[in-house]
């Protein structure tokens, strides 16, 4: 099992880039040799839905996608993360079964948030309801009827094969300990999705409250510390909670660069990414997409409400035409207090950029360059446009990004020729020792434009950026030796030239 390294990974389903572990093994070793050197598989365990994210168990893996000889041979030649759920389990799963069948005398009972025990007075108040942080405009619980004919109102904060699970109960404490245990095993990173969700507590709004989310951190992490695997958590909201994630020592995700570069890239300004560059964490995956879609509420504060819709705007315009089409709306709207937000766009990250691939490609090289190591997702590896065919078909807005790729079409599609240049920046990013030392951001440079420089004993590598004329210049040395220019692209100005 390889450890994490500084190096580019890929975040992908295991049946998007071809129709399983191997053909995604093989299309990694026939067409991004060097490019990727980590690889984050989305849920590949048994599921009753929501694409991976409603496990039945972590014992196997799903047959359809392979076995765990596969994840083993995954390991051996890129490092690996694997998901975890820690506020939630499917209702298909045998923990939830059990007490359906098994009522009161269930182990498993308290495993699970029953709603009217958990508020004081059994139902929250109006107050209390409208402090909750939500994901859905009905209030977080789902009502199931067990076999001893009793209805049970369960805390459901997102979709319908799932339920919350409450991380200080004795039975989920021995479910982590068996599952995260396991996956320890085969992954030296492992990501807690909907962490900041299994922090309830009545009056507060059930997301990341301290400091009971503390608590949870120290239990789910109880299991990995034997051995020696490192935690990721899955936090989309303000980029203020990564940070005192990060001042904790933990690796967090850069979930605000993503709008700050398309605001960069939309208005010509540089002054809101380089102020995030020089604040952000040290000890992060940055990103620019996700399965999810492009986080809005991460940014605000770096910001404000006017630039944040000026980008919303102009990406929801490009789906406009396609809201017929939504029937499952989920992941779009949360409920914080009583303003309903918009909390994610759903785009791909190319089709964002209007499928303009000078763009595309400086905001890919400037995530290269970016404090924190680079998680490139699979449709943006492909400069994906929206895949609208598939949102008519499924109906869920999530799948304008989460086109399946065939080994023919992956093929076909590596061959663009801005993709090409791309992979080579990406085979440099990999293999230049620079990018293991310390970064400087220029300080200097006039808004608009972007100078970054990375340095390790005597090997050093600067990129400089023009966000209005999209050019851009890659140079790098080692020693004494004249500064060599090793990337550009064709609209490079004398300017920088010079």
């Amino acid at each position: 099992m390889k450890k994490i390294t500084n190096k580019i990974m890929l975040i992908t389903y295991a049946d998007s880039m071809g129709s399983n572990l191997k053909q995604l093994q093989q299309s990694l070793a026939e067409h991004f040799e060097g490019v990727i050197e980590g690889v984050h598989v989305l849920p590949f365990f048994p599921s009753s839905g929501d694409r991976g994210f409603a496990v039945i168990h972590y014992d196997t893996v799903d047959p359809e996608f392979g076995d765990w000889e596969d994840i083993v041979s995954f390991g051996e030649r890129y490092y690996l993360m694997a998901d975890f759920m820690i506020n939630h389990v499917s209702i298909r799963s045998e923990e939830f079964r059990d007490y359906m069948a098994n009522g009161d005398a269930s182990p498993y009972k308290e495993m699970f948030v029953h709603w009217n025990e958990f508020w004081p007075n059994g139902e929250p108040t109006e107050e209390e309801l409208d402090t909750l942080y939500r994901r859905k405009m009905q209030g977080p619980y789902k009502e199931f009827t067990r076999q001893d004919g009793k209805t049970v109102k369960l805390w459901n904060t997102f979709f319908e094969e799932q339920v919350d699970i409450d991380p200080w109960a004795p039975a989920t404490q021995q479910y982590y300990e068996r599952n995260l245990g396991r996956l320890a095993e085969y992954v030296p990173l492992i990501r807690f999705d909907a962490f900041a969700y299994a922090s309830k507590k009545p009056g507060t709004s059930c997301f990341f409250v301290e400091p009971e989310v503390w608590d949870v951190l120290d239990i789910g992490m109880k299991p990995l510390e034997r051995h020696g695997t490192e935690m990721l958590p899955e936090i989309h909201e303000n980029y203020k909670i990564q940070m005192k994630m990060a001042e904790r020592g933990h690796w967090v995700y850069d979930f605000a660069l993503p709008m700050l570069m398309l605001h960069g890239l939309m208005t010509g300004r540089t002054d809101r990414l380089v102020h995030w560059m020089n604040i952000c964490p040290r000890k992060q995956f940055t990103t620019l997409d996700t399965h999810d879609g492009i986080g809005v509420v991460d940014v605000a504060g770096l910001l404000d409400n006017d630039e944040i819709d000026l980008v919303r705007e102009r990406v929801n315009a490009k789906t406009a035409d396609f809201q017929q089409y939504i029937q499952l709306p989920s992941g779009i709207i949360k409920m914080s207090g009583e303003k309903a937000r918009q909390y994610q766009l759903m785009s791909t990250y190319y089709s964002a950029l209007n499928e303009e691939d000078d763009a595309y490609l400086l905001a890919r090289v400037v995530q290269l360059f970016a404090p924190g190591i680079p998680q490139v997702y699979y449709v943006g590896l492909l400069a994906g446009e929206n895949d609208v065919e598939s949102l008519k078909a499924i109906g869920e807005a999530r799948s304008l990004n989460r086109h399946n790729y065939t080994l023919e079409e992956i093929a076909e599609r590596v061959q663009h020729p801005m993709l090409q240049q791309l992979y080579s920046i990406m085979r440099f990013r990999n293999s230049c020792p620079a990018f293991d030392g310390e970064i400087q951001i220029d300080q200097n440079t006039e808004n608009g434009k972007l100078g970054i420089t990375w340095r390790l004993d005597e090997h050093w590598t600067t990129l400089r950026a023009d966000f209005q004329s999209r050019a851009f210049q890659i140079t790098g040395g080692k020693g004494d030796e004249s500064p060599q220019v090793l990337f550009h692209n064709n609209s490079l100005t004398g300017e920088m030239q010079s």
